[in-house]
């Protein structure tokens, strides 16, 4: 592993455990270069996937990506943030079980609007606001009014 602060190659784990969930090695890691420590986490990875964006261009699939995407829409929310990782890893777990490569950046965004819409109504509606491209105010009213009776059924 390469160190983040001056690149050199050999780094040394110190430390190794599982992250509550389970889902990722945390390592503590030395540089004896340079004296820096760092943290890096291992997840199994089932497959590489390909987002496909609406303008048809291709990424390589970003974990981290999501996870701030869902972090901003969960700002100063009342949300653990080990709901909020539990939940993004769902959604790879899911995505990696399609058997698909290749997956299109629609269905990225209907799983984390699906997931946020049981775990946070507030966060659901900001991350919506963006997803779905909200011009004003009334774009807002329309889809809280559309959520509202959604949960009336």
């Amino acid at each position: 592993m390469r160190c983040p602060f001056c690149g050199h190659t050999d780094t040394q784990v110190k430390d190794s455990r599982p992250t509550e969930d389970h889902a990722a090695i945390r390592r503590r890691r030395f540089c004896p270069a340079c004296g820096a420590r760092f943290t890096t986490f291992e997840r199994v990875q089932l497959r590489e996937l390909t987002v496909v964006k609406k303008t048809g261009k291709r990424a390589p699939f970003d974990r981290d990506k999501l996870v701030r995407s869902v972090q901003i829409s969960m700002r100063k929310r009342p949300v653990e943030p080990e709901r909020i990782e539990r939940m993004v890893t769902s959604i790879v777990r899911r995505l990696e079980s399609m058997g698909e490569a290749e997956i299109p950046s629609e269905v990225i965004g209907q799983m984390v609007m699906e997931s946020l819409a049981n775990l946070d109504q507030v966060a659901y509606v900001r991350f919506a606001s963006v997803y779905k491209n909200f011009r004003e105010a009334k774009d807002f009213e329309e889809f809280v009014e559309e959520i509202s009776h959604d949960g009336d059924d």
